[in-house]
């Protein structure tokens, strides 16, 4: 939500598209206005998007404008016209642009994320064909890349919490390491039993 505001940000997603599935890696916040009395009006910086846009190109030049995002919770009236803003900057892009509602309440068990596409229905009304958007649930992961992860873990590695002492936090880490090798050397013992038994052939790798 913006600062200060209970109105709600709206984004655009960059990313690469591998093998028809969308990679999102990056995004920024774009200059937006609704009137909350009348979904009709509202206003999105295309020019921002742009010029925005033509920056983060210069930085990597493999990112594509993937879709666009919004701090939700839910799909409103507006968010069909804002694809219809977003989607002369996918051009490049082979998959149809992905519209993600980022759920920023604190209290939400579940993945923080939905991402939808847009599909056209064709319905008769009137003896006339009428063409009909909706918004689509499509699945998608939350993850991080292996550069991502390492640093994180030198973040977390310098935080101190001052009502954890330090021979506490060694102790638990310790443990949290021997229970992955002992999880690590059952399934290594699994595997030499299944190879001893002849249900597996030996992996000449492992």
């Amino acid at each position: 939500v913006a600062k200060g505001t209970r109105k709600r940000v709206v984004g655009v997603l960059l990313g690469q598209v591998v093998r028809g599935k969308i990679d999102c890696l990056n995004s920024f916040a774009v200059p937006f206005e609704e009137d909350s009395r009348n979904p009709a009006v509202f206003y999105l910086d295309h020019n921002y998007v742009e010029n925005m846009f033509r920056m983060f190109r210069k930085i990597n030049t493999k990112e594509r404008v993937v879709g666009f995002y919004s701090t939700g919770p839910s799909i409103r009236p507006n968010d069909l016209r804002i694809f219809d803003v977003i989607q002369p900057f996918t051009k490049e892009s082979v998959t149809p642009p992905v519209f993600c509602i980022i759920d920023i309440r604190p209290d939400r068990p579940d993945l923080p994320i939905t991402a939808y596409k847009v599909i056209e229905e064709v319905s008769r009304k009137d003896g006339q064909m009428k063409v009909e958007r909706s918004f689509a649930h499509v699945p998608c992961q939350m993850g991080a890349v292996e550069a991502e992860e390492i640093g994180v873990e030198h973040l977390l590695r310098d935080i101190n919490d001052p009502t954890v002492s330090t021979v506490a936090s060694l102790i638990k880490g310790k443990m949290s390491g021997l229970a992955t090798l002992t999880e690590k050397l059952v399934e290594a013992k699994d595997y030499l039993e299944a190879v001893g038994r002849g249900d597996l052939k030996a992996h000449p790798e492992i």
